[in-house]
């Protein structure tokens, strides 16, 4: 412990007087006050050092004071914010004493700021800016020599650093432009130097000013402008809807200062006039800048070429391979002719090169203007060299076949020609050569594009457009051999799998087909002459299938890479408590050496000696080796440290309410009291142990001391058991008898005889064995009577009395007189004592009130008598697996724990809007529809957590039950928000931090003697049966949230608050907190309160103030509350440009906050998070990672392990989550490490808080394009040269969506958002950037698994589609008549696509990482019961989710934020909500599969074989069913009868709701139905046209199935097909006539309506009469006809939307309407018919919510009362 600060114990923080100003963690102002981190000299030291103004020339227009520091003098000449400087003040100090504490060895003078410190964190705060200088060829304005041997100016030092802190703590907005912050910082330290130099201004001859100064006039005249210029171009993109090409998002805006340019257009002062400033809406402005996002869904193209390059030459070479027939491709290539023909490659490849330079003109041409000429240049050239290179192959190709078909032979001059075909390739591939060596040497690669050399910038100009960010991003030479090695193997798997199973079967049925003369069309056939079109749409499926199946591979691959990662890491080596007791003794070893620093010496950590003794030391560890814990005794201090982590571990389980306080005491380890020599483990590891030492004892009666010794002694918790036993029983025995008495000597020399002959090992001859037993139920007996409340005095002595007898006469060998027994001092000398009356009046119970006493009895009468293991201790699932993973994680490889002080400081940011903080008493107590409350669902699904809660409610003072609502209410509502997603539940579990941190502090510090004296101290402060009795002394207010008064806390010192309080804040971005104090929204209460009970949070917010009439002023404000005050004070008000939101939300929130963030390092925190206190312990070991290297790089984002705590609410949710943690583990394991992908998935992950918040924060914010912020962080993180680790030695909680139509509107959002990556330049630069196999790796784990989702969904349709062609059209029937040939490419296909359908390659990563954390068995049968519980259907569901929205935001746009809710989901959802939820998205597709498989049954020759039928259309009908059933199947009560009938009811009085303009699409369908076109709207002209494109295919139907009718009378004329139109058109006007009747005479002249009905079935009548009579027309011809034109009309209504504006111009919309609506009604009956069967069913509706509920169900829960709503009498 470090003895600088020892001024005398100090029980809390203190505060200043009330006059001062409010300061967040140090007052800084004031460096006097009374503050516990105002002891430590670094602080003072950096305060100290901004206060040296000394000598600089005092700002000319303002008052100085004495006082005032350098913040303030550059705040005066540059007009900064008061509060701003305030701010950044305590951000600089704080940062630069927490880095000076770390320094080791420490610096000479501890009262100066060291050197060192200041210029490393100068020199990592302005590396971004000093790149950025060298990039564009600006000479740098920090003018300080870097070389060592300079002696640093520190003045000038912390004026740049402090310059910099000020502008980026005022950019607002500007704060997601790093490089913009990077010119304003370049200009204005230009100023500085001039300032520090006295430069002369030429024009006034004065000394230089600053260009701005004046009270805020930074914020007026530098963010103003730029923040106005960012406003207006979001005004131009109309809400997010206009194209992305038609205005500047934030980083057009940002890469315009990647150019020079900015220097000439902006000018210093800015020059507002520039083009610059002038929105998209206006004028002359400038376009995009680096890169223009078109919707399109050639950017997969583009962006990942390389990919695809690859993929279709290898599917060309291995056609033209396999065409041979041969059975090897080696075979085939044998032949000169197969090896010329593979040459065409080289004609593909470059035609693929000029795709990609056409593709580039087409989407960038808006990036080219007069001043980025030199881009178009390049552009046209690339295109025509591409082109050149296709006429050069083609010519060189044509010229061999030539010479050869002339010489009818190979001759020398066609082989010739060959060679020089070849030469003219070698050509071609020199740059592809050229980027395998780079690839070879990465460090090459890096040098040449991290240098900003002119000849490499020529060099590389041809290849990539230049990017200040994507350069230098290879890996290490082992990282690369790694990956390489790793997708070598995958390729190779998919090749050969390709070749054989995917294209050679095919080639045959292929060469039939071609060969397949004089086929019998049954329609009229445009494509008559050959064969090819067939050919093509059986290959379409199998194309399809090859282009994705990669990622079937890589899932199979990186699972098992995965869980080879996960065993070197020793994960899942603990799975259970039975594994933690086997190790439990070495784990104080664990705790010892993994979360205590040692005591460090000066070069103690890097050496490879130390690093080797570390990896034997966990070695020994880990196998029990070499007994390294030393027999923890209990004088050790070690082991009273793992004492009081493990019990404050366990009292925070209690706290919990997840174990009760029976498993408190079988789990704790008690202080050593009453003598005991040996170290007293927890009772659950005694259990039954003594009994088994008894009976050994029994076997060997005749064994001598030491074999038996020896025997009792291998089992170390056995050896602990009999002696802390015999111990015990000693104390208490001379304990409950009066000293001085004949009783006690007697007893004194038993103990003494015993003690001795154990002493020379002569026990088993002195004693007989075989009484044990006896004196062993006698002791329990005891026991019991003293356990009992009222004690039985009488009992008590008989009982004394027997056990003395049985000591005396039946224990001793030698039978002694009762002469001997008084000379040796076993019997009283009185004989009227020997009469009976021994022990009468000598026995004095303790106080019933000694809790001590009694604890220690029912701890004694635990390990006396427990028979059964106790392996089910603790009995909660939670508590169990908690326990296990702590414990499983000590035994990991984690870098060593510094001391508190020395720890790297950390913040926690967590974004919140609007959400649950705390549930209110009437949330809980509102019953839903069916009578279920949340409180009653809690109790049912949490029920023996609610059991432990009352317990500890009683403990606390509750007398009667209903007292929980009056009371008790805020445990009551604490109790239930702790198990909802809600914030209270986050900042508990943040503030865990908090929490550990002090107890580690006081465990750094504390010497020996403190550490003792503190055990015992505990030990006897636990009396009145109460864990937290001792807070009814203070505040009623501090029997809190966060119980900061645990009992550890007790002990503290004082400075332990300061410590932990510059290492550690909590802020929470509360964005609108201001308004809803105003509204005095009860959400404001509740976040007050959570500030008040938790000292280390702060709140962020942001304030609108009216100014004038319609003018706000915006600012940013942090409070916090102030305890001495009792009340709320406001820190920071930092005014802003304007309002907050430009673009996306929570980034915006996010950003605005970052400013009051401290630290080194930010986690990020979702509100629907969690976190434990024994993981917080281990905090401060992450920090660590920092400072490793993890391949070339250190980290800059470390990744942590996240356990999705949802599971158990439903069988829904289970899946949910098993997919979910099968990515937060296995997944991102293997993309960290050994892939490097691993990018920030919005998950718990730790930012390198400076190296983000210099390069744009840590989201990205534009408008749409950045929907899913979190991940552009890594994706920005990786392009600017970040490294991404994993790390799971750590885990926080998080929560997941629990319901179905929850779980879809995630998928949605994520799906959407990853369309949306698809166009970004995030995307694009990454697939150039990163090396061949690093991009494999990025695609197949981002954008690509979307995409490839899609294409196996893309699969099914163009298989089906294929096979209703070639029914319809005759060619099945031709070729079936030809040859029966089965096609086993087809087979493979079909398979291949079922796997992935029912979800099979989600399920292996996780039945890989269940195996390893929970054992292979468990694994499997938890995939059975997945299986059962219908998952398949699940994941077949969310895969037509993420298809329908990836597709369609690629193509049209429309991706918004989603607020999923995170609510419990225990109730029915109605047919209408889930028919507007998946009507577009499942059930019109799977009504169009259906449909397709009906009409192929009816019509295919094939389908005629039943069980051909069913082979082949299996997975398709399970799609069908899936996608119409799941949201009914799992949706509880869905097959309940009179619901159902409900529902029908609701859904149609929906579908025919008129409503006003005003209604919602909840209550109209007229109003859905618009907002489900609106994508339709804001496309693209090429949107529009594929729409109407793919929307042709319904016409197929009709045009196929009308050659079939009996009408057509076997005509294939082209006639038969226009002449069924007639069809269309009679229906129509018949349609039109009818509604024109209806509102002509509807209402009015009734009669006449019902006659022009009348004569409309006439008609009709008469018209299939003549048909019947006259044409070869059939009467089933009316419903088969059915099955042609209703797709048809679907088809024309879908192109009807797409010309909506024309439509309405021409009144014929109201016409498309009303056919809407009848299709609409139409779909919802064929979607209800399933519904309505299952529900009409006996026995359904149980078995669905057996299903929905299994895993509720297995823990004995009555979820069946809460669907149905059963609620029985006695529940509150």
């Amino acid at each position: 412990m470090s003895l600088r600060y020892r001024h005398g114990p100090l029980s809390a923080p203190p505060r200043p007087p009330e006059e001062e100003e409010p300061f967040n963690i140090i007052p800084v102002h004031n460096l006097l006050a009374d503050h516990p981190s105002l002891r430590f000299p670094e602080v003072r030291a950096a305060a100290a050092a901004l206060r040296t103004v000394g000598d600089l020339r005092r700002p000319p227009y303002a008052q100085w004071h004495p006082s005032m520091d350098l913040l303030d003098w550059l705040a005066l000449f540059f007009g900064f914010q008061r509060d701003n400087v305030r701010n950044q003040r305590e951000h600089l100090v704080l940062h630069l004493a927490n880095v000076q504490m770390r320094l080791s060895p420490p610096p000479d003078n501890i009262d100066t700021l060291d050197a060192g410190v200041l210029r490393s964190f100068r020199r990592k705060l302005l590396k971004n800016y000093t790149n950025w200088c060298s990039y564009i060829g600006k000479k740098s304005n920090i003018w300080i020599s870097d070389s060592i041997r300079s002696s640093s100016d520190q003045r000038r030092e912390l004026l740049y650093v402090g310059l910099y802190l000020l502008i980026w703590g005022e950019s607002a907005n500007l704060r997601f432009m790093p490089e913009c912050i990077c010119y304003i910082f370049h200009n204005m330290a230009m100023e500085l130097n001039k300032i520090l130099e006295d430069y002369i201004d030429e024009n006034t001859g004065q000394p230089v000013m600053p260009s701005i100064s004046g009270e805020n006039a930074f914020l007026n005249c530098v963010v103003k402008p730029i923040y106005e210029t960012i406003q207006a171009e979001v005004e131009s993109s109309k809400n997010g809807t206009a194209p992305h090409s038609a205005w500047r998002n934030y980083d057009d805006l940002n890469e315009y200062f990647w150019s020079k340019r900015c220097f000439q257009k902006l000018k210093w002062p800015i020059d507002v006039g520039g083009n610059f400033f002038v929105s998209a809406s206006r004028g002359k402005h400038i376009g995009k800048t680096g890169f223009v996002e078109q919707r399109s869904f050639w950017n997969l193209f583009r962006s990942f070429d390389r990919l695809w390059v690859m993929l279709v030459l290898f599917l060309q070479a291995a056609i033209i391979v396999a065409w041979e027939e041969k059975r090897y491709p080696w075979n085939a290539l044998t032949d000169k002719s197969v090896q010329v023909k593979v040459l065409t490659l080289f004609i593909t490849w470059s035609a693929m090169r000029f795709l990609q330079s056409l593709l580039d003109i087409g989407t960038q041409y808006g990036r080219v203007s007069w001043e980025t000429s030199g881009l178009g240049v390049r552009m046209v050239l690339k295109t025509v060299v591409a082109a050149a290179w296709m006429v050069i192959f083609g010519v060189f190709y044509g010229r061999i076949w030539a010479q050869r078909n002339q010489d009818r032979e190979w001759s020398r001059e066609a082989n010739n020609r060959v060679l020089t075909f070849l030469e003219v390739a070698f050509v071609f591939v020199i740059p592809e050569l050229l980027a395998l060596v780079l690839f070879l040497l990465p460090w090459i690669r890096n040098c040449i594009e991290e240098t900003n050399w002119k000849i490499f910038y020529m060099l590389s100009w041809w290849f990539q457009s230049r990017s200040f960010v994507g350069r230098g991003l290879r890996e290490g030479l082992v990282d690369n051999i790694k990956y390489a090695l790793f997708w070598v193997m995958v390729l190779a798997t998919k090749f050969a799998f390709s070749y054989f199973l995917q294209i050679k079967p095919m080639i045959r049925p292929t060469k039939q087909l071609l060969a397949l003369k004089n086929v019998k069309y049954e329609w009229h056939e445009f494509f008559g002459g050959s064969n090819r079109f067939t050919v093509g749409l059986l290959w379409l499926p199998v194309v399809l299938i090859y282009l994705m199946d990669i990622q079937i591979w890589y899932s199979i691959y990186s699972s098992f890479v995965g869980a080879v990662v996960g065993l070197f890491q020793h994960l899942g080596e603990i799975r259970n408590i039975q594994q933690l007791r086997l190790r439990f003794q070495f784990f104080a070893s664990a705790i010892q050496f993994n979360l205590m620093p040692e005591e460090q010496l000066l070069n103690a950590r890097g050496t490879l000696k130390n690093k080797f003794k570390d990896v034997i030391h966990r070695l020994k560890l880990r196998y029990g080796l070499g007994r390294p814990y030393k027999k923890l005794e209990s004088n050790q201090v070690e082991a009273t440290k793992f004492a009081l982590i493990w019990n404050e571990v366990i009292l925070i389980f209690r706290e919990e309410d997840i174990i009760s306080d029976h498993e408190l005491e079988m789990l704790e380890l008690p202080q050593n009291s009453w003598n005991v020599r040996v170290i007293r483990w927890p009772c659950f590891l005694l259990c039954n142990e003594l009994l088994l030492a008894l009976r050994q004892a029994k076997e060997l009666v005749d064994a001598p001391d030491k074999w038996l010794w020896y025997k009792i002694c291998k089992n170390e918790y056995r050896r602990c058991a009999v002696i802390e036993a015999y111990d015990s029983i000693n104390h208490l025995m001379l304990e409950i008898i009066k000293v001085n008495t004949e009783e006690h000597s007697i007893l004194t020399v038993l103990f003494q005889e015993i003690d001795h002959s154990v002493q020379i090992e002569k026990f088993t001859r002195t004693f007989k064995m075989t009484a044990l037993p006896q004196i062993h139920m006698k002791v329990i007996k005891l026991i019991e009577l003293l356990a009992k409340p009222k004690k039985d005095m009488s009992q008590v002595v008989n009982t004394l009395q027997a056990l003395y007898e049985i000591s005396i006469r039946d224990f001793f060998r030698e039978n002694k007189s009762t002469e001997q027994l008084k000379e040796d001092g076993l019997a009283p000398r009185n004989p009227a004592a020997m009469a009976g009356l021994l022990f009468e009046t000598a026995v004095e119970l303790p106080d019933p009130s000694n809790e001590n006493f009694n604890r220690q009895v029912r701890r004694l009468h635990t390990i006396l008598t427990s028979r059964d293991s106790m392996h089910n201790i603790p009995v909660n699932l939670e508590a169990r697996r908690r326990i296990a993973f702590f414990s499983n994680s000590l035994f990991m490889n984690m870098p060593h724990a510094p001391q508190v002080e020395k720890m790297t400081a950390f913040s926690v940011l967590t974004p919140y809007y609007n959400e649950e903080v705390l549930y209110s008493k009437e949330q809980l107590r509102t019953e839903n529809e069916d009578g279920i409350s949340i409180l009653y669902y809690l109790q049912t699904i949490y029920h023996d957590e609610w059991k432990n809660f009352l317990e500890r409610m009683r403990r606390e003072g509750m007398e009667k039950d209903d007292e929980i609502w009056t009371t008790k209410l805020r445990e009551l509502r604490l109790w239930a928000s702790y198990r909802g997603q809600t914030l209270g539940r986050t900042v508990r579990g943040m503030m865990y931090y908090y929490r550990a941190l002090k107890m580690l502090a006081f465990l750094d510090s504390a010497s020996e003697m403190d550490i003792r004296e503190g055990a015992r101290e505990l030990g006897s402060i636990r009396r009145h049966g109460s864990f937290d009795g001792y807070n009814s002394e203070r505040s009623p207010s501090s029997r809190s949230l966060s119980r900061a008064s645990s009992s550890v806390g007790l002990l503290f010192r004082g400075h332990e608050y300061g410590t932990a309080l510059m290492k550690y804040t909590y802020v929470v971005a509360c964005q609108i907190y201001g308004a809803q104090k105003a509204k005095k929204d009860p959400h404001a209460d509740e976040i007050l309160y959570l500030m008040k009970h938790n000292e280390a949070l702060r709140v962020a917010y942001v304030d609108d103030v009216l100014t004038g009439r319609d003018e706000k002023e915006y600012y940013s404000v942090l409070v916090k509350y102030d305890q001495q005050l009792q009340r709320e004070v406001e820190i920071y008000r930092v005014k802003l440009p304007g309002p907050l939101k430009l673009g996306e939300g929570k980034p915006e929130n996010q950003n605005h906050a970052l400013i009051f963030t401290r630290g080194d390092a930010v986690q990020t925190i979702d509100m629907n998070q969690d976190n434990y206190f024994e993981e917080a312990l281990k905090m401060r070991n992450l920090l660590e990672e920092y400072r490793c290297y993890y391949g070339i790089r250190k980290p800059t984002i470390l990744g942590v392990r996240e356990h999705i705590f949802t599971g158990s609410v439903s069988s829904l949710a289970w899946f949910m989550s098993a997919q979910e943690t099968s990515f937060v583990t296995l997944g991102q394991r293997v993309l960290a490490n050994p892939l490097k992908v691993r990018m920030h998935y919005g998950h718990p992950d730790v930012f390198d808080r400076f190296w983000f918040l210099t390069r744009g924060g840590i989201s990205k914010a534009s408008r749409v394009i950045n929907i899913s912020e979190d991940i552009f962080a890594g994706f920005n993180c990786t392009l600017r040269g970040g490294n991404v680790t994993h790390h799971e030695y750590i885990q926080v909680g998080k929560g997941r969506d629990v319901g179905l139509n929850q779980i879809s509107m995630f998928e949605a959002k994520v799906a959407s958002g990853n369309g949306e990556q698809v166009l970004s330049r995030d995307v694009y630069r990454l697939g150039h950037r990163l090396d061949f196999f690093r991009m494999l790796s990025f695609f197949y784990t981002t954008v690509g698994f979307f995409f490839n989702t899609m294409m196996v969904i893309l699969t099914v349709y163009a298989f089906l589609w294929g096979r209703l062609y070639l029914a319809l059209s005759g060619v099945e029937g031709s070729a079936l008549a030809n040859n029966g040939s089965n096609n086993a490419a087809l087979a493979a296909i079909l398979n291949q696509q079922f796997i992935i359908q029912l979800g099979l390659f989600t399920a292996l990563p996780m039945i890989v990482e269940n195996s390893l954390e929970h054992g292979f068995l468990q694994a499997i049968w938890d995939f059975l019961t997945m299986q059962l519980q219908l998952s398949s259907v699940f994941y077949t569901f969310s895969m037509g989710t993420r298809t329908h929205f990836f597709g369609r935001t690629i193509l049209h746009g429309g991706a918004k934020y989603r607020a999923t809710g995170r609510g419990f989901v225990v109730q029915h959802k109605s047919f209408a909500e889930n028919y507007r939820l998946y009507a577009r998205s499942h059930f019109v597709k799977a009504i169009e599969l259906g449909l397709i498989l009906t009409v192929y049954a009816s019509h295919s020759p094939v389908a005629k074989g039943t069980f051909v039928y069913i082979a082949m259309t299996i997975s398709s009908w399970f799609l069908v069913i899936s996608w119409i059933v799941a949201p009914f199947v799992f949706n509880p009560s869905g097959f309940d009868w009179l619901k159902t009938v409900y529902d029908f009811d609701d859904f149609m009085n929906w579908i025919w709701y008129r409503g006003s303009v005003f209604a919602k699409a909840e209550e109209s369908w007229e109003r859905w139905w618009y907002e489900e076109q609106d994508h339709l709207r804001t496309t693209g002209i090429w949107g529009k046209l594929l729409e109407i494109i793919l929307d042709l295919r319904f016409f197929l139907f009709q045009y196929g199935i009308v050659y079939q009718l009996g009408i057509a009378d076997h005509s294939t004329n082209i006639a038969v097909y226009l002449l069924s139109w007639i069809y269309v058109l009679v229906v129509l006007g018949i349609y039109l006539l009818i509604s024109y009747a209806r509102n002509k005479y509807g209402a009015r002249e009734h009669i006449y309506y019902r006659l022009v009905q009348f004569l409309v079935i006439i008609l009709a009548i008469l018209v299939i009469i003549a048909l019947l009579e006259f044409t070869a027309f059939k009467f089933v011809d009316l419903f088969r006809s059915l099955l042609a034109f209703i797709p048809t009309g679907w088809g024309l209504l879908l192109i009807a939307q797409v010309f909506r504006p024309f439509l309405q111009s021409v009144r014929l919309w109201n016409l498309v309407v009303s056919v809407a609506r009848l299709y609409e009604i139409m779909f919802g009956v064929i979607v209800m018919a399933p519904v309505a069967f299952l529900s009409w069913m006996p026995g359904f509706q149980s078995m669905q919510t057996r299903i929905l509920f299994n895993e509720a169900f297995s823990r004995g829960l009555r979820i069946f009362q809460i669907v149905t709503g059963k609620k029985s009498k006695g529940d509150l």
